[in-house]
């Protein structure tokens, strides 16, 4: 992590002020959990690095919001569903009752980009970021600030059909199908990484 938390750098705009409802919610609670668990999604005051998401039948996604802690037990309000990203004004269009993390806009980028994707775990890890280049995992070129455009571009320029990569001196993004194999692949790396 290149830089401390300090907020998002985009403004949230509300369609619903409710928690946003979905069947899979408690799965999502549980990875949140196991990342904490495993050191994927290390703590700092008032939150967690990291985020997860998924997307659903309807074309939205649910991430989890900003400044949550995923060491904590989860309740709805912790989550919200994105609806639309403006680039242009900056704007997030949501159902919610907090700001989503800052890297919604990367969450975006990406599901907009790959069809396949069905959910979006990013973490950190120093273990696996450290190691990349030895790993073999793709890596963006330049280190970027977290939350911004930029950042969603960088990634968006090694996308490909990767389905692990290394955003440079930041964390990683795993992204599968399902929760479970986005999940299950990063505690794969994990263990790869921690032979290193």
């Amino acid at each position: 992590m290149s830089e401390a938390y300090n907020g998002v750098k985009f403004t949230t705009v509300y369609k619903d002020k409710l928690p946003p409802k979905h069947e899979d919610l408690a799965v999502l609670k549980q990875w949140c959990k196991l990342f904490h668990e495993k050191g994927l999604a290390p703590p700092y005051p008032g939150g967690s690095y990291g985020n997860l998401s998924f997307r659903t039948a309807t074309g939205s996604f649910i991430i989890t919001g900003t400044c949550i802690g995923m060491k904590d037990t989860l309740a709805d309000d912790c989550f919200v569903e994105i609806h639309d990203c403006n680039a242009a004004t900056k704007e997030i269009i949501v159902t919610g009752m907090r700001p989503p993390s800052s890297e919604t806009f990367m969450h975006y980028t990406i599901y907009q980009n790959r069809k396949d994707v069905q959910a979006i775990f990013h973490g950190h890890n120093a273990q696996i970021t450290q190691n990349a280049f030895a790993l073999g995992i793709p890596e963006t070129p330049e280190t970027v600030a977290y939350g911004t455009l930029e950042l969603a571009e960088s990634v968006l320029g090694i996308l490909d059909s990767n389905n692990f990569i290394v955003i440079k001196e930041h964390g990683f993004v795993a992204m599968e199908n399902t929760m479970t194999l986005a999940g299950e692949l990063a505690i794969e790396w994990l263990k790869k990484a921690s032979t290193h």
